[in-house]
């Protein structure tokens, strides 16, 4: 850690370690120049304490140990093959270089990684092909190509307020989203309504993983 409360990880290979990542004090910097394959990192900081620049993650493990909410700077990683455990909402994941402007998210990826162990809601995919992701399953539930689904999605009856908060939106989503998320116990408590009532409709789609 230097003297600002940093630790830096970049210019260099690292392969079969496990690193915990969970001073709660520190800022952990991933990158540039960084390849880390076979490794598990072990994640309790907030989002604004981690930061990826264009790292490289191959085969890697993410340990999730605190909800890790809002964390965009998985946009600027290369990741794949890896594993992700726990709990994460509001993340996104892949290519959007629009997103910021800066080195690192110009290299951003997504392919063959395994979310099945994880909790996701509200986190997409951008400009990546989700046919290589491996989704959690229900209570979570994926959106496919959302954008263009969004048609078929609203000619039907949503329970509660999902079609009007969620469905009638799609459209609004950025034009690289290729996947959505969600986590239907906690849409159920905020949209009034049941889990139940949602697999109901969501069964009828085959643009919906769940």
């Amino acid at each position: 850690m230097d003297r600002f409360g940093n630790v830096l990880f970049e210019n260099k290979d690292i392969e079969n370690e496990r690193l915990e990542l969970m001073d709660r004090e520190a800022h952990y910097f991933l990158g540039p120049n960084l390849t880390m394959k076979n490794c598990t990192l072990v994640l309790k900081v907030s989002a604004r304490r981690l930061f990826f620049d264009g790292a490289r993650f191959i085969n890697c493990t993410f340990e999730v140990k605190q909800e890790l909410k809002n964390h965009q700077q998985w946009l600027a990683a290369s990741l794949k093959g890896c594993r992700f455990k726990g709990r994460l909402s509001g993340c996104d994941f892949g290519h959007w270089p629009e997103y910021m402007s800066l080195p690192g998210f110009q290299h951003g990826s997504i392919e063959d990684c395994d979310f099945t162990e994880a909790r996701l809601d509200g986190c997409r995919i951008m400009s990546c092909d989700p046919s290589t992701i491996r989704f959690p399953k229900w209570p979570c539930f994926t959106l496919l190509d959302p954008i263009r689904r969004a048609p078929e999605l609203r000619s039907v009856q949503w329970p509660g307020r999902f079609g009007s908060v969620v469905v009638d939106e799609l459209h609004t989503q950025p034009p690289r989203t290729t996947a959505l998320t969600e986590h239907a116990l906690t849409l159920a408590k905020q949209l009034d309504t049941h889990p139940e009532e949602l697999l109901a409709v969501i069964e009828k789609f085959d643009c919906i993983v769940r």
